[in-house]
């Protein structure tokens, strides 16, 4: 029974890889940074958790690798931000990975990208390239897999961004409709790395996992949207190249606070060049990518792959209107100080304290405000949220009561609000 260690085993390749590792009769061990994450993904197996931009010296490795005749790194960024670095993710680490392989006769599998090039347009493939090369260089025994467009189950990334506009209602906006994409499911993937663990792929091959012919980015979308069950839209809305340049300047910031959107730059300028690669070499080691339609057909569809593509415009648009909500109340509450205060001094407060506890609930709004728009403070961000409605609900219905009868109704809408601020808990969730 060989020991695999899976890097970046609770993302979307290494969660299909994890399982069907487990299901073949390997011992498989998960990697990953997030400890609630890995257990959530696969409680029943064993996880290593750390980060692997943390892990780039060939000492951190040694300790590992004792342990496993079998790394497959299935890790990896699409974007430097707040809460990644691809030089040291697709670099640094790998190069030290490859280093202490080598020593330890500790088989590699390499989850690259089809496209890399150390010449390529983005930063993304340029460093994947250089990882791949290192590690063809480190001596070690190394097989590395460059799927193209991979499908999953899962909605995560390219899927997710898929589905996304597979659900818009009635018309379809698309933009680089005819960008050529070849794609794979996550299944063949998971395949071809049991393939090359098993010995049936030759060492140091470099092969591209991709479907024999491509599909156009449009036909991809309508291929999605006839599987979840949507409509056809009646309208196809060809969006201008500046409107998506601006959407990946907007989703590239985002990045900075910590949102992985996936039309951050990186993302359109890999569809501006198309996911391409070359079928044929693992075709003839007798290997097998299901086509788009035969990819889809195969993974299972419901009401719930429905619901999330839908909600999936709730997220950020939700995320906006919450701050933009608690960022006015605080502002309004600066700006308007007597007038708010006036509320309280009608049923007998000193001005002054009246005064205190308005500019101090406005900090706080204003505090709530900018922290939900940080990605690693969203969670507290909003269950601050929420108890502050509770405690706005519960003092003014003790002190001023009469405010469920104003006109405007500043409490009854708090209501929507806590359901509202309820809801983004479970779509949050990144995995």
């Amino acid at each position: 029974m060989k020991r695999v260690l899976v890097l970046g085993g609770y993302g979307l390749i290494g969660s299909e890889v994890v399982a069907h590792l487990l299901q073949q009769g390997y011992h498989v061990v998960g990697h990953g940074r997030s400890a609630a994450s890995s257990k959530r993904a696969s409680p029943k197996i064993g996880w290593l958790i750390r980060d692997l931009a943390d892990m780039v010296d060939v000492e951190s490795w040694g300790q590992v690798l004792q342990e496993f005749d079998v790394v497959v790194n299935c890790a990896g960024a699409l974007q430097d931000g707040a809460r990644d670095d691809l030089k040291a993710v697709h670099v640094d680490a790998i190069l030290a990975l490859g280093k202490s392989a080598a020593k330890y006769g500790t088989m590699l599998v390499q989850i690259s990208a089809a496209g890399v090039s150390e010449n390529a347009s983005t930063e993304f493939f340029r460093t994947k390239a250089q990882g791949d090369m290192a590690l063809l260089a480190s001596g070690a025994k190394v097989i590395i897999l460059r799927p193209g467009l991979v499908l999953s189950p899962q909605s995560y990334g390219g899927t997710a961004l898929i589905r996304q506009l597979a659900a818009f209602p009635l018309v379809q906006p698309i933009a680089l409709a005819d960008t050529p994409i070849q794609t794979v499911s996550v299944r063949d993937v998971a395949i071809a790395v049991e393939r090359a663990i098993a010995g049936d792929l030759p060492d140091h091959a470099v092969l591209e996992l991709v479907e024999e012919k491509p599909n156009s980015l449009s036909d991809v979308v309508e291929a999605h949207r006839k599987w979840l069950g949507f409509s056809k839209a009646s309208i196809l809305i060809s969006m201008p190249n500046w409107v998506l340049r601006i959407a990946a300047g907007v989703s590239d910031a985002l990045g900075w606070l910590g949102w992985r959107s996936p039309l951050r730059s990186t993302a359109v300028e890999v569809l501006k060049d198309g996911v391409l690669g070359d079928a044929l070499p693992y075709h003839m080691l007798g290997g097998k990518v299901s086509n788009l339609d035969e990819t889809l057909a195969s993974f299972p569809n419901g009401a719930e792959h429905r619901l999330k593509a839908r909600l999936s415009w709730f997220v950020p648009v939700g995320i906006g209107v919450l701050s933009a909500f608690w960022l006015l109340s605080g502002l309004v509450g600066l700006v308007s100080l007597s007038g708010a205060a006036e509320v309280l001094t009608r049923v007998g407060w000193p001005a002054w304290a009246a005064k205190v506890s308005v500019v101090f609930w406005a900090i706080v709004d204003l505090v709530l405000g900018a922290a939900v728009l940080y990605r690693p403070w969203v969670r507290m961000a909003l269950i601050g949220m929420l108890a502050t409605s509770l405690i706005y609900i519960v003092s003014a219905s003790v002190v001023t009561p009469s405010l469920w009868l104003d006109p405007l109704g500043p409490l009854m809408k708090l209501l929507p609000i806590c359901l509202a601020i309820s809801l983004m808990f479970p779509l949050l969730e990144d995995r």
